[in-house]
């Protein structure tokens, strides 16, 4: 480096030195060309003009970069006489009256002057890359008066480039992607480094590639950085990925040269360079002769290490005895081929089945093409194992008839199923009761033969759908199900009968052989083919002549009036029975009557009314005026009815009687007395009423006009105990009081009287009498009843004593 670096100063000098002499003569000769110039000008007035005299010329000063010297650099100086590096004017005579003054990119910072000689110096370290040169102004000035002595002029001042800067991939690290088997030298990306040193001078920017890290395999060309493949046939599926590094080196490769790296990862891409391949020649699979179509048997695959479409297998079957029983698909997530069940296959019948399944490639790459054919063999057996299968019924489903009132018992049908396994099990039937809820059939569990359990009615259920099951005896016990349908047949019997129960209306004043009605029939059983229901009249009312009745042939009757005159108050219906045959075998037939009702009817036969009630109202009286009346009674029975109710809720008791009535108190007595003749227990005038001394008693129900006077002297004593002159006086107070009601009040005491006819109640004079009764049974009582039986025994024996 140190050695390069002073070659640099010496040809930096050099080339200085050159430009000094160049400038030297080049500025005589322009001073000379100046006089001349100066000598032919005048101005516009005759004037001769006189250029100032220029006493120095600037050059173009170089410094190094990077420069890091002890002391600053001397930019250059000037000479008259010589070419050096020093800025010296002509009017400078060497006694400091003159000054020096430098302006400009950098003065003052990176470059200074000596105000007294013009010497320039830069006092930083320069460097190219961040600006390669700068323009200054230098100009002389009178030291004490400031006054320019010289115009300004400018200079420049090159930073000279030295190789500081390595190479830089600036779009690093790099990404590839190349066809595996590729030709050698294919083109794999190119990659370029830049070098922030002056391409202009020297070689600092020149630069050179080389690859350190993937060969043999990539190589790189020095001058373009264009990364190519260096060996042929690389197979992605043996390696994908390769990392490359490429190194840029300056001064043109040679050393001492900066150098930069860079990584590159190149991916081979998938070309379809191989075919596939199964991973085994034969295959074995199984599959149970009890699996429907559409079940899954077995998968292979084969393996094709390419990817992507490149990869893609599709599969097929070429031939085999199982081609009509198997199927073949391809599950698209796991690139398998998947073998499933075509068709239902029998162990009884065939026990293997073989097939040969191809593999090939969809997409094949025509420049592989002579490396062989993209495709594969492989051979798959399949075996069927045996189950134990249901019985199988002769036909899918059963269809039979059965005549309507067929007696019990009656064969409808026969089902018939066996069993397909080896061991050919018996078979039992049965009905199953879910699908014949009324048990209208019944079967023999040994040969499947159907029997009705009781008649059938075509009218209530005309077919019956059952299911008859079959279930083998022994193994598994396997059931299958079929369908049977039973059609009832009809029979024709069922009698015909109107269609409709219309009342036929029919105006008083109709005329002769007006049709009235047409009548239809229905029939519940079926009608056959050119049956036709036929009407007339029964034998009691043909010659009636009031209607008639005319068979149209076509299943349906006219009915005309034969006469005129009808009267709703003399007869307001009329009921003509008419007799149905449906001519059916056997044939049947009904008599149904038709209802005919009188109406009253305008001149043009408009029915006005049908019905009696208003030839019983009076005259003059509508319907209107009968609604009014019926609601004025209901009305007024209502008004009753309330009136009633209030009358109900508001009832009080006759006679008023103050709350302190004495006969509602209670009086109690401790003392028995001494029977009905004891009148000192109690006072007698308890039961006399305060209210009632004055002679009567106040009612409610009538307002007294006057007053009846108490008799003088009817008054008793207040503590007399003559009770019956006391009830006595309050009859004939109650029957002479004018403002009694008519009606009797009840008086109630609680005296009983003298002299009662019941007798005396109490038991108290009972032990004095001598009792009539037999204690001895008493005796047989047993040891309960001994006490009682000894206090009165003993007492009768000692009477008997005395």
């Amino acid at each position: 480096m140190r050695e390069g670096l002073a070659r640099k100063v010496w040809l930096l000098c050099l080339g200085a030195l050159l430009c000094g002499v160049s400038s030297g003569l080049d500025r005589a000769h322009r001073r000379h060309m100046g006089l001349h110039r100066h000598r032919g000008e005048r101005g516009k007035e005759g004037q001769v003009l006189h250029r100032s005299k220029r006493g120095w010329v600037w050059n173009q000063f170089f410094v190094i970069e990077e420069y890091t010297g002890p002391d600053p650099v001397l930019v250059g100086r000037y000479a008259q006489d010589k070419v050096l590096l020093k800025l010296h004017s002509d009017v400078d005579s060497g006694d400091g009256n003159i000054k020096y003054i430098l302006s400009g990119e950098g003065a003052g910072t990176i470059f200074v002057i000596d105000d007294k000689t013009g010497n320039i110096h830069a006092t930083k370290t320069l460097d190219r890359e961040e600006q390669a040169q700068y323009t200054l102004t230098a100009q002389a000035v009178a030291r004490d008066t400031m006054k320019p002595l010289e115009p300004p002029s400018e200079f420049i001042v090159k930073v000279q480039d030295i190789n500081d800067n390595p190479p830089e991939f600036l779009h690093g690290p790099y990404y590839a992607r190349v066809p595996e088997m590729s030709n050698v030298g294919t083109s794999v990306i190119t990659v370029t480094a830049s070098d922030a040193d002056d391409p202009t001078y020297g070689n600092s920017a020149r630069l050179v590639y080389s690859i350190l890290q993937g060969q043999p395999y990539f190589s790189v060309e020095p001058q373009t950085g264009v990364i190519r493949t260096a060996l042929p046939n690389m197979d992605r599926e043996a390696r994908q990925e390769y990392d490359v590094v490429i190194q840029a080196k300056d001064m043109g490769g040679h050393m001492g040269g900066l150098s930069g790296t860079t990584d590159v990862k190149i991916t081979l891409t998938d070309v379809n360079d191989n075919p596939p391949k199964f991973p085994q020649s034969v295959y074995t699979m199984a599959v149970s002769e009890d699996k429907v179509p559409g079940e899954e048997v077995g998968r292979l695959k084969a393996k094709d290490p390419d990817m992507g479409e490149n990869g893609m297998v599709e599969y097929r079957f070429l031939e085999g005895d199982g081609m009509g029983v198997l199927e073949i698909n391809k599950d698209s997530e796991t690139q398998e081929a998947v073998i499933k069940l075509k068709k239902v296959v029998d162990y009884e019948k065939k026990k293997t089945y073989t097939v040969k399944v191809e593999a090939w490639n969809p997409h094949v790459d025509p420049r592989f093409m002579a490396w062989g054919p993209y495709k594969d063999t492989a051979t798959v057996k399949v075996s069927v194992e045996d189950a134990d299968e249901p019985p199988v019924f002769n036909e899918a489903s059963y269809n039979f008839e059965v005549e309507e009132n067929a007696p019990e018992g009656t064969v409808v049908g026969q089902v018939h199923a066996r069993d397909t396994d080896t061991a050919n099990n018996p078979v039992r039937y049965m009905i199953p009761r879910y699908t014949d809820l009324g048990q209208f059939f019944g079967i023999t569990p040994e040969d499947g033969v159907i029997k009705t359990t009781r008649p059938l009615d075509r009218e209530n259920q005309a077919w019956h759908n059952i299911s008859v099951s079959a279930t083998e005896i022994g193994g598994h016990h396997q059931d299958s199900k079929v369908r049977v349908n039973i059609k009832v047949k009809d029979v024709n019997d069922n009698p015909p009968e109107f269609a409709t129960n219309n009342e036929v209306l029919v105006c008083e004043n109709v005329v002769p052989g007006k049709l009235i009605e047409t009548v239809s029939a229905t029939d519940k059983d079926e009608m056959a083919h050119r049956q036709y229901f036929q009407f007339s009249l029964p034998p009691e009312v043909v010659n009636n002549h009031n209607f008639t009745l005319k068979d149209n042939k076509d299943s349906t009757a006219s009915i005309y009036v034969m006469r005129k005159g009808f009267s709703r108050m003399t007869q307001d219906m009329y009921f003509l029975p008419i007799e149905i045959n449906d001519n059916g075998v056997p044939p049947q037939s009904s008599t149904q009557t038709l209802t005919i009702r009188v109406c009253s009817c305008d001149s043009k036969e408009t029915i006005l009314s049908c019905n009696v009630e208003p030839f019983i109202l009076p005259a003059g009286l509508s319907t209107g005026a009968l609604i009014a009346i019926l609601a004025c009674i209901v009305i007024l029975l209502a008004i009753v009815v309330l009136f009633v109710a209030l009358r109900r809720q508001k009832k009080e008791p006759l006679i008023v009687f103050e709350e302190e009535d004495i006969r509602e108190n209670i009086i109690t007595y401790d003392d028995e007395g001494g029977g009905e003749e004891d009148t000192e227990a109690f006072d007698i005038a308890t039961l006399q009423n305060p209210d009632g001394a004055n002679g009567f008693l106040p009612r409610k129900d009538i307002k007294p006009e006057l007053q009846f006077p108490m008799r003088p002297g009817a008054r008793p004593v207040a503590n007399s105990v003559d009770v019956d002159d006391f009830i006595k006086t309050r009859i004939s107070d109650a029957d002479n009081d004018p403002t009694a009601p008519p009606y009797d009040s009840i008086q109630i005491y609680g005296y009983e009287g003298r002299g009662s006819v019941a007798g005396s109640l109490s038991s108290l004079e009972s032990v004095t009498t001598d009792s009539d009764l037999d204690y001895d049974y008493l005796q047989s009582w047993g040891p309960r009843f001994k006490k009682l039986a000894d206090l009165y025994g003993t007492k009768d024996s000692a009477d008997d004593n005395s």
